[in-house]
């Protein structure tokens, strides 16, 4: 699938379509995602068929500041988490969706990796519209995520969820919550009326084929919008 490269509002956006309509997926990438983009689309165009989506990446420039939901102290390293998702989010509803022409297609999702798939989640809670999310090897040992996420079920009705099978099995306290944080979470939407959630895990560590694992939960997301 050919890659177009264009510029909303001054970031950087690179989108694949296939196809009329179907289901509009919005990513968050850095400069790693993006070139594993090719990759990560030929493998989703190679799993959903022939089934019709469009997926619009954009650049995001501060990774801490942009995607975090809430300010928070560091975790790893000493660079703080600045909570400029929901100023991330408001620009993508209220400026990258209407660039897109959002309103042609049938189902809206989000989806990313790492703490790009805990703002996938976040968005999933809080956003307006969005039918479904994937966070891929997802952030949710963010400091205050599991008190938010418990207090109010997600507007999303479709939440793909998945980790490396080695990712939990480190010596960082905080790290090595993320597998029993991941399948509480799985537990709560299971019993949440109204949401469909698949919990997938993948072999290895964090870093393991990070453009392919993604794909696979984006394609969850437009086989299951497709239905």
């Amino acid at each position: 699938m050919k890659l177009e490269s264009f510029a909303v509002d001054g970031r950087e956006v690179v989108r694949a379509r296939r196809g009329q309509g179907g289901v509009l997926l919005v990513q968050p990438v850095d400069e790693h995602d993006l070139a594993g983009l090719e990759a990560e689309v030929s493998a989703l165009a190679a799993q959903t068929g022939a089934l019709p989506f469009a997926l619009a990446a954009f650049r995001v420039a501060d990774w801490n500041d942009e995607l975090s939901p809430w300010p928070a102290p560091p975790v790893f390293g000493d660079a703080a988490f600045g909570g400029g998702a929901p100023r991330t989010l408001a620009w993508v509803e209220e400026t990258l969706l209407p660039a897109l022409g959002a309103r042609d297609y049938a189902r809206l999702a989000v989806g990313g990796y790492s703490l790009a798939g805990l703002f996938a989640l976040y968005a999933a809670w809080t956003g307006d519209g969005f039918n479904g999310a994937a966070g891929v090897s997802p952030s949710v040992w963010f400091p205050g995520w599991t008190a938010f996420a418990t207090a109010q079920p997600p507007r999303a009705g479709s939440v793909y969820l998945s980790l490396g099978d080695r990712e939990e099995h480190t010596r960082h306290p905080v790290m090595r919550t993320v597998g029993d944080e991941l399948r509480a979470l799985q537990r709560r939407l299971d019993a949440t009326a109204g949401v469909r959630c698949c919990l997938e895990w993948n072999p290895g560590n964090h870093f393991r084929e990070p453009a392919l694992r993604t794909a696979k939960g984006l394609s969850w997301l437009v086989r299951a919008l497709s239905e």
